[in-house]
């Protein structure tokens, strides 16, 4: 495996200086909720199939001059019908510590491969919260994290921000 391929940010920014680092200092579930409205007669198997709604943001928070909260923010909504099974909502957030990373390629770093790292604890925090709500585990697709942030670029005119503050919206 090529020493490329062991760098977080590799891809991001071929102009990043060799220390470059991004280094998860903490992460942490700062918001759960787990609604179940209609239990026990949404826990049933009936007819209809469920329709699921995801929306999912990525939030950056400067904390520091190299310290930065990174944010994906879910809200999973469930019905069948006009029913709502369970809405789940959380907030899954990294602090991460960026040094030596040029500025132009920050915004990229914060809103792509942070929320990269984080992803799987997420899916993961979700996954059980549908699970001991008394349904399936809800595993959530992997997001393209490059994709979004081209979007959001494009919908921006192509214009990033010098400090990383905005949301990202896949869905």
């Amino acid at each position: 495996m090529s020493e490329e391929n062991n760098n977080p940010a590799a891809g991001i920014s071929q102009d990043a200086p060799a220390g470059a680092v991004l280094q998860v200092l903490a992460q942490y579930v700062k918001d759960l909720s787990f609604e179940n409205p209609n239990a026990p007669d949404s826990l049933r198997v009936g007819d209809g199939q469920q329709n699921i709604s995801v929306n999912a943001n990525v939030n950056v928070q400067q904390l520091n001059e190299t310290e930065y909260e990174v944010g994906l923010a879910f809200k999973i909504e469930t019905k069948r019908g006009d029913d709502v099974s369970f809405l789940v909502e959380l907030t899954y957030c990294g602090v991460f510590r960026v040094e030596n990373i040029p500025q132009d390629s920050l915004h990229p770093v914060l809103l792509i491969e942070a929320p990269r790292q984080l992803f799987p604890f997420a899916r993961r925090v979700l996954a059980d919260a549908t699970r001991d709500g008394g349904y399936p585990p809800l595993l959530l697709d992997p997001i393209d994290f490059v994709d979004l942030y081209r979007r959001n670029m494009e919908a921006r005119g192509g214009q990033s921000e010098q400090a990383p503050a905005g949301d990202e919206k896949p869905n």
